[in-house]
């Protein structure tokens, strides 16, 4: 994957340094790779995943990056701080955190257990604050860092049986453009990008049923793709997009409409 596009674009992140939550699968693989075509180095974490995030990281070191794969669990604050001492220690700081990692876990309200409630919002809502928190003081001292929060179009309007889920997304929203207003006179931007329905592997093994009524909401009659949402993360990372935040862009083809 070469850089003379990207480069010639503006898109260029040579010698930055980023963190991608939940980068070893899906949507964050598709992150971390971007990235790294853009010419960042790259750390991811994972919890369970190992193999994978190994593979993602050949591929980072494979374009002339360099990568790494921590494991740390998200919903940790501790690990979230020894992951981000970690990547500043083999990449020589950091400049880019990509909070990603999230998780589902379906249900309707009156069915719907402590522990169901918990681990959504514990994962993909706490786990985002954790590396904000860790990163905050760095960016600042060094007046620069683009944060980037992937979110969800069921943050924004709800979406029946996904209480937990629906919960923690329209949180990051919230998280998001505080961040935007706190850090912003650093000279640090915060934004947030929403997909809609995008061909992941939990995708591709979703009911047909879920996945008919979702396909039928895009007015553009495609599945987004990871990549889709990768060229947004990118773009916001850059330096084309100084002047953004607060932000929160769908990337769905128009499925919230």
């Amino acid at each position: 994957m070469g850089n003379e596009n990207t480069f010639g674009t503006g898109m260029d992140l040579s010698n930055k340094s980023a963190i991608v939550t939940g980068g070893s699968l899906g949507i964050g693989t598709a992150i971390a790779l971007k990235l790294a075509q853009c010419g960042a180095n790259v750390a991811i974490n994972y919890r369970k995943h190992r193999e994978e995030a190994d593979e993602i990281v050949e591929q980072i070191k494979a374009m002339g990056r360099k990568g790494l794969a921590v494991q740390a669990d998200v919903s940790n604050f501790n690990d979230a701080r020894k992951m981000v001492g970690t990547v500043i220690n083999e990449f020589g700081g950091i400049d880019i955190l990509v909070n990603n990692a999230g998780v589902n876990w379906d249900g309707v309200i009156w069915k719907m257990g402590e522990e169901q409630w918990d681990t959504v919002i514990n994962i993909n809502l706490k786990g985002y604050f954790n590396y904000i928190n860790a990163v905050a003081g760095i960016f600042r001292d060094q007046k620069s860092g683009r944060i980037i929060n992937v979110t969800s179009i069921n943050g924004m309007r709800g979406k029946f049986g996904q209480s937990n889920y629906a919960a923690s997304k329209a949180g990051i929203i919230g998280l998001t453009k505080t961040i935007a207003k706190e850090l912003g006179k650093y000279g640090i931007t915060s934004n947030a990008v929403a997909p809609g329905l995008i061909e992941t592997d939990m995708m591709r093994n979703a009911d047909e049923v879920v996945r008919e009524k979702a396909m039928a909401e895009i007015v553009l009659g495609r599945m987004g793709q990871p990549e889709d949402v990768a060229n947004i993360v990118a773009f916001l990372s850059s330096n084309l997009a100084q002047h953004i935040t607060g932000e929160v862009i769908k990337v769905d083809g128009g499925q919230y409409i």
